[in-house]
């Protein structure tokens, strides 16, 4: 069974779109309010003017932080896992598990 889908509209430097998603539609305004403050923010930096090539900007900017967040995360669950395996050699050993 698939999720219901949803469609919403936002609005991205100025323009109307409608999304049709499965993810709840405050998600999805969310979402398209994030790009449009970044492309916004790309084009107030006054080196960009076209809508197109900000838009550009925008997205890679946004796939860095996407990057970055998921090496955070992997390092995290690396550390995690490290910390893990200490406390279970402090642990009886019929509580350690496999």
């Amino acid at each position: 069974m698939s999720a219901t889908k949803h469609s919403v509209k936002v609005s991205i430097l100025g323009e109307e779109y409608t999304i049709r998603s499965d993810v709840p539609p405050e998600q999805t305004k969310a979402i398209a309010k994030y790009l449009d403050d970044a492309v916004r923010e790309v084009m107030h930096g006054g080196k960009v003017l076209d809508s197109q090539r900000a838009a550009i900007l925008a997205a890679l900017q946004i796939t860095n932080d996407l990057f970055e967040a998921r090496a955070g995360a992997e390092e995290i669950a690396s550390s995690m896992e490290a910390l893990s395996a200490d406390v279970r050699r402090w642990l009886p050993p019929a509580k350690r598990g496999n």
